[in-house]
């Protein structure tokens, strides 16, 4: 996952008018869309020594809008802005060590960055970091520090550490085995609109982990997966299909647009 441009910046204090003006006018710009004069206000703003333009400008130059694609440029951008604190670049420049996009692919210097970034209370370097303890990648295998990563990111509403979390406890790892507290993990990701969520709460409602045993619900939260592209969820919601009634599938295919309709007028 990605951070992008009009997310990030908008709270930025700057020290000096003229890096204020620079920056300003390259929000503008992003604003109006034109992104080859955003990237040249926040180039003028970064070389005075602004981490939120040396951010943004790593952004550009890693997707290549309003500059030429560069994973070399974007990483040097970044490190300018890891290097004064910026939590959002140290992420970002975190992505980069892992993906050995830029740079030589490390693990260790992508654990080095996503701690900075997450012990500033980033959520999504908090997952990151929580992944590699899981993965055992850059760090050794935790299960326990894991657990401790993806709750801070899942309490901050990181929808990929709440179906993690909620992983860890159904399975036991780093946490005792509880399946009513993988439920309500899953269920928060899933109500975030994640098919792999949906997919492990329909199953845990078709088995009756945690949940009494609801085909009509199990088939719902499949469904949503499947509509998704979800493997699982399709092979789930065609089997919980040959179990149920006519009138089972026709209430779960009502239970499946309502949520549906629900989750995507969220916020």
């Amino acid at each position: 996952m990605r951070i992008w441009l009009a997310a990030i910046c908008m709270t930025a204090t700057l020290p000096f008018a003229a890096e204020a003006s620079n920056f300003e006018e390259g929000l503008e710009a992003i604003q109006r869309g034109d992104f080859p004069a955003a990237a040249l206000w926040f180039r003028m703003a970064a070389e005075q020594g602004d981490a939120p333009a040396q951010f943004n400008l790593g952004v550009m130059h890693e997707n290549g809008r309003g500059v030429p694609q560069s994973d070399a440029e974007a990483v040097a951008w970044y490190r300018r802005a890891a290097e004064q604190g910026d939590a959002d670049a140290q992420n970002n420049l975190g992505l980069m060590h892992e993906d050995g996009r830029g740079v030589p692919q490390s693990d260790a210097e992508a654990v080095a960055w996503y701690r900075r970034a997450a012990e500033q209370g980033v959520a999504k370097a908090q997952f990151n970091l929580g992944a590699m303890h899981d993965n055992g990648s850059g760090v050794p295998q935790n299960d326990a520090k894991a657990v401790a990563w993806y709750r801070r990111a899942a309490e901050q509403g990181d929808a990929d550490a709440q179906n993690n979390l909620g992983l860890m406890h159904e399975d036991g790892r780093g946490v005792p085995q509880n399946d009513a507290k993988a439920v309500a993990w899953y269920r928060r990701a899933a109500e975030q609109g994640v098919a792999k969520a949906q997919f492990n709460l329909g199953v845990m409602h078709a088995n009756g982990r945690g949940v009494p045993q609801d085909f009509v619900q199990g088939y719902a939260w499949a469904d949503l997966a499947a509509a998704q592209g979800h493997v699982g969820g399709r092979e789930a919601r065609d089997w919980l299909r040959e179990q149920m009634t006519r009138d089972q599938v026709a209430e779960a295919r009502r239970l499946s647009r309502d949520l549906h309709a629900r989750i995507t007028a969220r916020p």
